[in-house]
């Protein structure tokens, strides 16, 4: 079933208004038919059993079927904060990470990071990544779409995630991994968790300092050293296990 997103107030009594790009992409991509079922998120915790009504000129007019509470979303926010990648390794790590729960995403330019962006061309490359995550989090069938943020230094990155009530940094060199598994083990429902991964070739070590020193805890993730497009997503999965089966 397909899956799009709307704001609250075009929900209106028993019909829905689609209104921008979606129309085109439901009518003329999609060709979904009157009568033809989909949902609807509101991002604002709600999920739509639909059908579609109408199309009028550049709106879609849905009937809704049923509407109950969204369950897709994890117990806690979780923000990952990515030193930025060559190439377009980016756009894999806010695919995938939306796919995962991520709550937000945001770039960073640290200081091992091979990625020089002026202003203008951060401001295009999250442009890109957010729409990257919007088309995520329709397939996922998610109940909000992940917010990209601007892409800050290691200092602003650092001085967001203090707010946070849980940080971790997984770190190449950090030791035991059963402290590792006590630290997410005891991560509780509702708590923001942040985590911090480094570019290619990781964090240099007073980054790590700094971390350390902010109240963050150094992670493990294996004996293995992981890319930074992979190291992620894993501590992701691992996040979004862990949540799942505590409920």
């Amino acid at each position: 079933m397909q899956h799009f997103f709307v704001s609250p107030e075009q929900v209106r009594k028993e019909k829905i208004y689609v209104e921008g790009s979606d129309v085109n992409h439901m009518k003329n991509v999609l060709r979904m038919k009157t009568g033809e079922e989909l949902t609807i998120g509101d991002g604002d915790g709600w999920l739509y059993v639909c059908v579609v009504e109408s199309y009028e000129e550049d709106m879609a007019v849905l009937k809704i079927l049923e509407k109950k509470k969204d369950e897709s979303e994890l117990p806690s926010k979780i923000y990952l904060f990515q030193g930025l990648p060559k190439q377009d390794k980016m756009e894999l790590i806010v695919q995938k990470a939306v796919e995962l729960g991520v709550y937000q995403v945001i770039p960073v330019a640290t200081k091992r990071a091979v990625v020089k962006l002026d202003a203008k061309k951060a401001k295009k490359k999250v442009e890109r990544w957010q729409q990257i995550a919007v088309s995520a989090a329709k397939q996922a069938g998610r109940g909000i779409i992940p917010a990209v943020g601007e892409v800050c230094t290691y200092a602003q990155a650092l001085k967001c995630a203090e707010e946070l009530d849980v940080v971790l940094i997984p770190y190449e060199l950090a030791e035991g991994m059963e402290e590792t598994k006590q630290i997410i083990a005891e991560i509780r429902p509702g708590q923001s968790v942040g985590i911090f991964i480094g570019p290619e070739g990781g964090f240099e070590e007073t980054e790590v300092e700094e971390a350390r020193a902010a109240g963050f805890y150094p992670v493990s993730l294996g004996k293995r050293i992981l890319r930074t497009e992979t190291a992620g997503l894993t501590m992701l999965s691992i996040l979004m296990y862990q949540m799942e089966t505590a409920k």
